[in-house]
């Protein structure tokens, strides 16, 4: 009875001892990145990290009955999927080739198990969805903007297969991307594109580069004639800065002389005056010295008087002559600076002292010319001068009175006076002449004779 006990015993434990090798055997852990769908008799269950049921099963083979299951292995990471060398047409039947890509997720991995049992399969059945969306996409748009605009056309791939998608419980990652377009076998539709584009944007950079350069020489040819004219401008203002200081200096000398000019007439003319009265003043003490010396010897004092008289004469026309001379000098010498000739005239004309001192040099002129012609008539005339004034020049004065009408009024009166008396009768008889007295004179009145 032990006997049988003990192998019962043993029996037991080896059965459990299998049990668990054969449980640990079938054990199984779902990686990170994979989803376990586990299909047994009731239910479907999904394994994995972030499941509801854990990432921990047992894969009893399907043939165990109750107990057995299937499993379907997909990935929960992102996958890709792309097209490459995919013939495509626009809407105008041209022919082209791309290339695209597309990232997907499986969102709902009991829904993606129903469709596909391996992710073979999977990508197999989504690759034809997403060539079937991208045929009738571009199908329906010109190749020209389909070339311009590769991203809109992305994203209207990925709006294509959106619901077709869910379907297989994928949804997309991104949107798709069409990496690349190019012409198809026997097209050059796209080569042609590119050439077009190409030459345009060729066309637009040399256009660019052109207006650039046309630009740039602009810019340089307006620099350069700003600085010419600052240049000249610059020129300009140095000229002109010199020319007025040419000027001011040219005003200031010429002002400068003129006032030397001036002043140097002004000096000639005062020491004309001195010297004109000068020789006046000596021809009236020579004529003072004639006049006393006549009454000693009149053809002596005649002669010597003439003689003075004429040398008088000359020597005042040989300084008027010099004086005309130097003053025509002077004159010539002011012509050409009209301007001091007018400041002359209007000191002239507004200084009365200046015009009385030319009248009385006037004067003096005129009043030795005629004292010359009073002498030459005193030199013919037998006239004996006899002077009962305190000076000989008062008498001398006196005697210049016969040429002069208050002289000839008085000498009419004196010969009337004469004519009334005996004495002045008997003289006019003696000497042949007949006067009739206009008046009769008192007999007693003798006439009076003048005190010698």
């Amino acid at each position: 009875m032990t006997l049988i006990l003990t192998i019962v015993a043993i029996a037991v434990v080896a059965l459990v001892l299998a049990a668990f090798i054969f449980s640990i055997a079938f054990r199984r852990v779902v990686p990170t990145n994979m989803v376990h769908i586990v299909q047994s008799r009731k239910a479907t269950t999904s394994y994995g990290t972030g499941m509801t049921n854990g990432n921990v099963y047992y894969a009893w083979p399907s043939f165990i009955p109750v107990f057995g299951v299937t499993v379907i292995e997909l990935p929960v990471s992102n996958f890709d999927l792309s097209l490459h060398d995919y013939d495509a047409y626009d809407i105008d039947r041209v022919p082209f080739r791309v290339d695209v890509v597309a990232f997907f997720r499986i969102s709902d991995t009991n829904v993606a198990a129903q469709r596909v049992s391996t992710i073979q399969e999977l990508n197999g059945q989504l690759l034809q969805i997403v060539q079937g969306a991208v045929r009738k996409v571009l199908a329906s748009a010109k190749i020209d903007n389909i070339m311009l605009e590769r991203a809109t056309f992305g994203q209207q791939f990925t709006a294509e297969v959106q619901e077709q998608l869910e379907q297989w419980g994928v949804y997309p990652v991104k949107s798709m991307e069409l990496m690349d377009i190019r012409d198809g076998q026997g097209s050059q539709s796209i080569s042609n594109i590119m050439a077009k584009k190409i030459s345009h944007i060729e066309m637009e950079s040399r256009t660019e580069v052109a207006i650039n350069n046309r630009s740039a020489e602009t810019a340089e040819i307006e620099a350069g004639q700003a600085v010419e004219i600052r240049r000249q401008e610059a020129a300009q203002a140095v000229g002109e800065r010199t020319a007025l200081k040419d000027q001011a200096v040219g005003i200031a000398n010429e002002q400068s002389r003129q006032e030397v000019l001036t002043q140097s007439k002004v000096t000639a003319e005062r020491e004309m005056a001195v010297s004109q009265v000068e020789q006046v003043r000596k021809a009236e003490i020579a004529r003072e010295q004639a006049l006393v010396s006549a009454d000693q010897q009149r053809q002596t004092t005649i002669i010597i008087a003439e003689g003075e008289l004429e040398a008088t004469r000359r020597t005042a026309q040989g300084i008027e002559v010099e004086g005309a001379a130097k003053a025509e000098a002077e004159k010539a010498m002011q012509l050409a600076p009209v301007e001091a000739q007018i400041r002359l005239a209007e000191q002239i004309g507004q200084n009365p002292a200046f015009q009385q001192y030319l009248a009385t040099i006037q004067s003096l002129e005129s009043y030795i010319v005629v004292g010359s012609k009073q002498a030459e008539a005193l030199q013919k005339a037998d006239v004996k001068v006899i002077a009962n004034s305190g000076n000989p020049a008062g008498g001398v004065s006196d005697v210049m009175d016969l040429f002069s009408s208050n002289g000839g009024t008085n000498l009419a009166a004196m010969v009337e006076a004469m004519a009334q008396t005996p004495m002045g009768q008997a003289v006019f008889e003696r000497l042949g002449i007949q006067m009739t007295p206009t008046t009769a004179a008192p007999p007693s009145a003798p006439a009076e004779e003048s005190p010698e």
